[in-house]
């Protein structure tokens, strides 16, 4: 799953890339993924690019006032083909649409057994439903502490669910949220309602280290290089069996996730 730092890259790369560059054609392959029936992705045909911002992991392009909102959901990507550098598909996942502008053809692609990809047309990024449902953004330089704890609230729900619940804080999913929990040194099954003054504090101060180094790591790594450098750079996520970055003991799978979730049980004992 792509995660803000991921999607903040690629919203660089296209900013970069697509500002003022015109749609020439557009290419829907899988029809399910337009989730606004009655504004078809040919609405942008001949418009240019004016902007291209991201809303947690979504991404929205702007051509002249009318927006072009893609979510990924679970295992949604990108590719870009310029001619000189075509980025193919990773591991042979689907193309769900293609937009060909004046300079080359963006791809969205989507690798996982169901469809998760959503596409709309709309006329301001809050009229997608799941952008306006959005809580503050992670991995926002500026998330504060008090933006932590009002996400937090006095709730009874796992930090591990907590963090990825993108209504409370947008930009987690996954991968960072296992990170983030190593970091800081708690227990993806302990609760929000339960942690100290302390525990907070450690557990923003492990957020914004881990989302602001991924941001810094990721800005500038090719499309198709993505997914191989987040999962390079993980310290727990997906490492079941390995030793503990700490040499505390070793990685195991999230009790309830289905290998889904890793932790160090050493390093972040469950709650008493």
């Amino acid at each position: 799953m792509p995660e803000a730092p991921e999607v903040e890259a690629l919203t660089l790369f296209l900013r970069e890339r697509l500002t003022g560059h015109v749609v020439r054609s557009v290419e829907v392959t899988e029809f399910r993924a337009m989730k606004t029936r009655a504004r078809p992705l040919d609405e942008i045909v001949g418009r240019s690019v004016t902007g291209v911002t991201r809303f947690g992991k979504h991404i929205d392009v702007d051509l002249e006032g009318t927006h072009l909102s893609v979510g990924f959901g679970r295992a949604g990507w990108a590719t870009w083909d310029d001619g000189a550098a075509s980025i193919s598909p990773d591991g042979g996942a689907a193309v769900i649409a293609r937009v060909t502008f004046d300079d080359g053809v963006l791809g969205i692609t989507d690798a996982g057994d169901w469809l998760s990809v959503q596409l709309h047309v709309v006329d301001d990024p809050l009229d997608v439903p799941a952008v306006a449902k959005l809580g503050p953004d992670a991995a926002d330089p500026t998330f504060s502490r008090e933006d932590l704890v009002r996400a937090l609230g006095k709730r009874r729900k796992q930090l591990k669910a907590l963090l990825q619940e993108q209504e409370s804080l947008a930009g987690i999913g996954n991968a960072y949220s296992d990170e983030i929990l190593y970091v800081a040194r708690l227990s993806p099954l302990a609760h929000a309602a339960a942690l100290t003054d302390e525990e907070v504090t450690r557990l923003h101060e492990a957020l914004r280290e881990v989302l602001d180094e991924a941001v810094a790591a990721r800005t500038g790594v090719p499309i198709a290089e993505q997914k191989a450098a987040k999962v390079a750079a993980m310290r727990v996520h997906g490492r079941t069996g390995e030793p503990c970055p700490h040499e505390h003991g070793t990685i195991e799978d999230i009790p309830g996730t289905k290998g889904g979730g890793q932790y160090c049980p050493t390093c972040q004992p469950a709650p008493a």
